[in-house]
């Protein structure tokens, strides 16, 4: 089974993003990165709806997760040294969150993207 890692926010959970997982887990076990509180503060402006550890609850509650965790880093590529650790097969993303510094990562450590 491939690993599968998605990113994001996920402040205001909702059906949007519930379904995103149901879709990447097509592609294998899915993974998910959580930007922390500070992140968001600092790329959003503003402070979150839900705490780092409520939103990694209900993340990790849906059944199309395998696993989450709050990611390591800071700024847009927060997740960088986790899927340096991570090595997931696959690093998916939306339209919204398609960026060449993300399939760039992704081709030097030889993920699918």
């Amino acid at each position: 089974m491939k690993k599968v890692f998605v990113s994001g926010c996920y402040d205001l959970l909702h059906s949007g993003h519930v379904a995103f997982f149901k879709e990447a887990a097509k592609f294998g076990e899915v993974y998910v990165g959580i930007g922390s509180d500070k992140t968001i503060r600092e790329l959003k402006g503003r402070e979150t709806i839900n705490s780092q550890e409520e939103r990694l609850y209900m993340v990790k509650s849906l059944r199309y997760v395998t696993d989450a965790w709050v990611n390591r880093g800071s700024g847009i590529m927060d997740f960088e040294e986790d899927v340096r650790r991570f090595k997931p097969d696959v690093f998916l993303v939306n339209e919204d969150g398609n960026s060449p510094a993300k399939a760039d990562l992704c081709k030097e450590l030889g993920i699918e993207y």
